[in-house]
């Protein structure tokens, strides 16, 4: 009943407004953190010699996002009640981990069963192994989105135009879902409201709490919108290929390398483009560039042909390589230049 008031005013009108209370409400959550600072004594960030930063910095991102997100899917999306409480454990469980640590297992095992329940409570009508295969790519969403929240902005921005295409895709599409619409909205509303604070230099980073949960929601919501026929099953790949593909090379790489890909490093692409000189805010701003080109792609191909929308998702994974491709370059010779610095 909330979801078809609001709606009434008009679904786009909606959405904005539903962004903006969002950003609002967030902001203010993390300013007050900030002010009293209870910031820093839920969880801080110490830097080491794998960080981007030089210094410590609260991790208490998802204190923002998370609230306004769960109470936004529970008010304009009740339907989707189970990913609003597996956003919430999730949170509390990663909240524990950025405080005091938890075993590689523990966050496994509660990544598993918000994906698995997720799957479980809204089958879908197909096979067992494609359903195996959806819950992969949900669970492998969840901890890329982890692994890519190590530089100013990146994955705040990656929230907000993320989310965004799926609350434009939500209305356009032939089927919308009103719905999934103003709660994506909320969700990159609340990023607007975080990136107030943490693009570059970050006076607050997501933090395991607000990564894990968000990573979860990209993939519940694409899901969710795949479900219902709002999108194609590429659609949310589509959205979030810049993380996706940056993750996914440079898990390959570690893994035939013999490495552990779960611990800390700064071997992906956005990494050595901070490290090479293009720095916290340029890299950024370059990635938002990606994400957007990506996301029209994605939107535009919603209502072509089958060989067309496959066609243009092989496309762009291959520029994206290409893209990555260029960063390596770059990174050879950037390393090529500090050794002959240091020999001199």
């Amino acid at each position: 009943m909330a979801t078809q008031a609001f709606m009434a005013i008009s679904p786009q009108l909606s959405a904005i407004l539903a962004a903006l209370g969002a950003a609002c409400v967030c902001a203010l959550i993390l300013s007050m953190l900030l002010k009293t600072g209870l910031a820093w004594r839920l969880a801080t960030d110490i830097p080491n010699d794998r960080s981007l930063h030089a210094r410590p910095t609260p991790r208490v991102g998802g204190w923002g996002i998370v609230p306004v997100s769960v109470l936004a899917i529970l008010i304009a999306a009740p339907s989707l009640w189970f990913a609003a409480a597996a956003t919430a454990f999730l949170a509390a469980i990663s909240q524990i981990d950025d405080r005091r640590g938890l075993p590689a297992r523990v966050r496994f095992a509660a990544h598993l069963i918000a994906v698995v329940g997720l799957v479980v409570l809204y089958p879908a009508a197909v096979s067992w192994w494609m359903l195996a295969a959806l819950s992969f790519l949900m669970l492998w969403l969840v901890n890329l989105y982890n692994f890519m929240d190590g530089a100013d902005g990146l994955a705040g921005g990656m929230t907000l135009f993320g989310f965004s295409g799926y609350a434009a895709a939500a209305l356009i599409s032939a089927h919308p879902l009103p719905e999934l619409a103003l709660a994506s909205a909320a969700v990159a509303g609340a990023a607007i409201g975080f990136l107030l604070f943490n693009f570059h230099p970050a006076r607050i980073f997501l933090g395991d709490a607000g990564s894990i949960s968000t990573g979860f929601l990209a993939g519940a919501f694409g899901y969710w919108g795949w479900l219902h026929g709002v999108w194609p099953i590429w659609f949310p790949v589509l959205v979030f290929s810049p993380f996706i593909t940056d993750a996914s090379i440079t898990l390959t790489r570690r893994l035939l390398r013999g490495k552990k890909f779960w611990q800390a490093h700064r071997e992906h692409y956005y990494q050595r483009m901070v490290r090479s000189g293009i720095g916290h805010a340029g890299t950024a701003c370059v990635w938002y560039l990606v994400m957007v080109v990506g996301i029209m792609l994605a939107v535009y191909a919603l209502d072509r042909p089958s060989i067309v929308q496959w066609s243009l998702v092989a496309t762009w994974i291959v520029a994206l390589c290409l893209m990555g491709a260029a960063v390596d370059f770059r990174w050879r010779r950037f390393q090529s230049t500090q050794s002959e610095h240091s020999e001199v």
